[in-house]
């Protein structure tokens, strides 16, 4: 059994006991999460797609970490100008173990 879901403005395929990053989720280590944002439902032959989501379908989760990513370096330069800017950026993540399915 497999979901389809959308957090954080992106898709992700989950299963039970998976685990995933996605895009920083409210919630302390050990809380548990439902993502009802759940695009397409599929077990065994039957598959249920939603339009655009699945109603009554939800995916709970339980949060294993919250952290940030490692650092992405920015550097702007314009030639002959003098101008350069050095920036760096870490993206806040919630680390999730997939729980269960619920159709």
């Amino acid at each position: 059994m497999y979901a389809i879901v959308n957090t954080g403005g992106k898709q992700y395929q989950v299963a039970p006991g998976d685990h995933l990053r996605v895009e920083k989720l409210e919630g302390n280590v050990g809380d548990t999460v439902e993502l009802s944002e759940v695009l397409l439902v599929a077990e065994d032959e039957n598959i249920k797609v939603g339009q655009p989501v699945v109603e009554g379908a939800k995916v709970t989760a339980r949060i294993v970490e919250q952290g940030k990513a490692k650092k992405v370096l920015v550097f702007k330069k314009k030639r002959r100008k003098g101008y350069q800017v050095k920036n760096g950026h870490r993206q806040l993540f919630t680390a999730l173990e997939i729980k269960e399915i619920s159709a």
